[in-house]
């Protein structure tokens, strides 16, 4: 799957609860070590879910605090790390989405 086809859903799902783009960018950014440059080349180019992680500066060494359900699983208990990454950045969106407070998301 094509991340540059779920990000603008990701954006959409933000703004239906009056968050916003630079929230969701935020939070990218955070996770993965992305800059604005970097995320709009991922977006461009066209790229999957595992080019986009692989690529990805760092992910946040506090990442593995994300915890929680994402479509009935437990993101710490997902085996495979790409599934893994997708759903904790799925996670913070849901967060977002839920109204939380940028401090909590970005633990």
């Amino acid at each position: 799957m094509k991340f540059s086809s779920v990000y603008p859903l990701y954006v959409q799902k933000a703004e239906r609860k009056s968050r916003s783009k630079e929230e969701v960018d935020q939070i990218i950014f955070w996770l993965t070590g992305y800059d604005m440059e970097g995320l709009q080349q991922q977006i461009d180019l066209g790229n999957d879910f595992e080019t986009f992680f692989a690529q990805s500066p760092a992910l946040h060494p506090n990442s593995s605090l994300i915890k929680g359900v994402v479509c009935g699983i437990r993101v710490e208990e997902i085996e495979d790390p790409l599934m893994q990454k997708i759903r904790y950045l799925d996670k913070l969106i849901d967060e977002l989405a839920k109204g939380k407070k940028m401090e909590k998301i970005l633990r």
